[in-house]
């Protein structure tokens, strides 16, 4: 097989792969994990079902291929920091309300009550979605604080800590009323309002 084949080779299995992935995020969105059937995936997605075994061995393969590309896409989308930023209200800021506005879309916060209801029964699945997911953004937050300390910007005596404080101070009154059906997603104005909260709050408590 020619280069220019095999590339031509990996992009059809690319999309293919694309294709299932998108058939299975509207399936699990619509019926969620335990009704949806690997069936109804492969008819939503266009493909056979022997297709559709050939990429991926189980529903739960397939939940936990889009649970991983979610929170990659997390990571890359809200989590990029130049440590040579020092605006540190401006970088908390965008971070905050990027993060809310990206667990808030529907099919993340479908993803995430999934998630919450099997991992007791699939404990890898829900150790693999903390570690892409709030570990990986609490890791990537504190580094950019522990530069800032460097910098002589802020004095954080456990960065870890006040990352995943800063994080769930956005998101608690943002977030967990919709996760619980106790709200509406939130409003620009609002999630503006609870991010600008939680940003004065850290700086009082953190800028040198």
């Amino acid at each position: 097989m020619s280069l220019s084949a095999d590339v031509a080779h990996e992009e059809a299995e690319s999309a293919k792969r694309r294709q299932i992935l998108d058939g299975a995020r509207a399936v699990f969105l619509a019926r969620g994990f335990d009704a949806a059937s690997m069936g109804e995936i492969a008819r939503e997605a266009g493909v056979s079902k022997g297709t559709l075994y050939v990429y991926f061995e189980s529903k739960e393969d397939l939940f936990q291929a889009i649970v991983q590309e979610e929170r990659a896409a997390q990571a890359e989308q809200v989590f990029a920091f130049d440590s040579a930023d020092h605006d540190v209200e401006a970088v908390l800021t965008r971070l905050g309300r990027e993060f809310v506005r990206f667990l808030c879309e529907p099919h993340r916060v479908s993803s995430l009550r999934t998630v919450i209801a099997i991992a007791e029964r699939m404990p890898e699945l829900g150790k693999r979605f903390y570690a892409m997911g709030p570990a990986c953004g609490i890791e990537r937050l504190a580094t950019y604080l522990k530069d800032q300390i460097a910098a002589g910007i802020l004095d954080v005596p456990d960065c870890e800590v006040a990352a995943a404080q800063f994080l769930d101070s956005c998101k608690s009154m943002t977030l967990l009323p919709l996760l619980m059906n106790a709200a509406d997603a939130p409003s620009e104005a609002w999630t503006d309002h609870v991010v600008a909260t939680a940003v004065r709050t850290f700086l009082a408590a953190y800028r040198r």
